[in-house]
């Protein structure tokens, strides 16, 4: 059984991700072996081992280290990835910006400094999807 490719960072997700849910405001450090999903606010550094996803609307206080993040709301502090960063239309993100590969869709903000650790060069992109 051939399973379609996965187009964007996004539909690579597999396990099951920890949600931190709409209107939830979470406040201490985050450390996590798989992805998590944020929904809410969060308020303290976190440690993920998977993928990262910030929803719309939503906002994360602190310096994030992740595999691989999508950004579609807001980041203070900085984030570090060891694999690909996608960053949405909506996103803003202030702070430092470290990742193996970064994609970043036209009409995001980042106020920070950007390195790209494997060299490749910055992709910007239309987004054409909801990026919830």
């Amino acid at each position: 059984m051939n399973k379609p490719p996965h187009r964007r960072l996004r539909d690579r997700r597999g396990e099951a991700p920890t949600v931190i849910g709409p209107g939830v405001i979470f406040r201490g450090d985050i450390i996590a072996p798989g992805s998590v999903l944020v929904s809410g606010h969060v308020r303290g550094d976190g440690d993920i081992g998977g993928t990262l996803a910030i929803s719309r609307n939503s906002h994360w206080e602190g310096h994030v280290k992740a595999g691989e993040a999508i950004i579609a709301g807001a980041l203070t502090g900085g984030i570090e990835v060891t694999g690909q960063l996608e960053v949405g239309a909506a996103a803003v993100i202030k702070g430092n910006v470290i990742a193996q590969t970064l994609a970043i869709a036209r009409g995001a903000v980042i106020e920070g400094e950007i390195q790209v650790t494997s060299g490749a060069a910055v992709v910007q992109f239309e987004e054409k999807r909801s990026a919830d």
